[in-house]
Formats: structure tokens, C-alpha cells, sequence
């Protein structure tokens, strides 16, 4: 089992920046795939980004170039980096993890492969104000 807890989340302009963290706990997620997913109101949740056990990073493409995802082994904490938000990236915000072989599309925020991570935090709220 992991234990997700996410942190960051708050009320932003549009062309600010925020950034998230998650900290796991837990057993063996030292070599999960780790991602953040979002969930608007109304819509289906999406892929934001992930990032494999050597940094290996994947991007939904609403968000390249806005957004970074990083993780620091030191001090045991997941990151999303969000600079020129806008209001389209109100949502609730997710981290999940789960090992890589059991992710339907491998260490991706590829469509569906939500539905295959085990592990979730209980999300963090970002409103963007235009």
C-alpha cells in the first residue's frame, strides 16, 4: 500500500504559477511511476504528468511548456510546477502512483490510464480567476 498526500493547491490568477507537492508513504514506491491527474467540474478527470522512477517525464499536451513535473528523492516529495495557469486549469488536482507494470499504458498520462493506477491522494483544489 502508498499513501498520497497532496499539498499546494489555493486560488491563483490567470499567468501565476503554484506549485504542488505529493508525499508518499508507504512500500516499494521508490520505483512506482508517480503522475498528477485533475478533474474539472462536470468533465472527466485528465492526465496532467507523469514521471517514471528515472525521471523520465510525459506531458498532456494542454500543458506543455506550462507545466514541470519533478520529484526530489531527498526529501521524499512529488512535484507540479504550474506557471501561466489559466482558467481552463481549474480542477481538482491528483497525485497517484503505481507501478509501471501494471499501468495499462505503461508511465503515461495517455487517455484511460487513469483507471489502472491503484493509489490516490485526496486531491487539492487550484482555482484560476481570470
Amino acid at each position: 500500500q502508498v499513501q498520497l498526500v497532496e499539498s499546494g493547491g489555493g486560488p491563483v490568477q490567470a499567468g501565476g504559477s503554484l506549485r504542488l507537492s505529493c508525499a508518499p508513504s508507504g512500500d516499494n514506491y521508490n520505483r512506482y511511476c508517480m503522475a498528477w491527474f485533475r478533474q474539472a467540474p462536470g468533465k472527466a478527470r485528465e492526465g496532467v504528468a507523469a514521471i517514471d522512477s528515472d525521471g523520465g517525464a510525459d506531458y498532456a499536451d494542454s500543458v506543455k511548456g506550462r507545466f514541470t513535473i519533478s520529484k526530489d528523492v531527498a526529501k521524499n516529495t512529488l512535484y507540479l510546477q504550474m506557471n501561466s495557469l489559466k482558467p481552463d486549469d481549474t480542477a481538482l488536482y491528483y497525485c497517484a502512483a503505481d507501478s509501471p507494470f501494471v499501468l495499462y499504458l505503461g508511465c503515461t498520462v495517455g487517455v484511460g490510464n487513469d483507471k489502472s493506477f491503484r493509489f490516490w491522494g485526496q486531491g487539492t483544489q487550484v482555482t484560476v480567476s481570470s
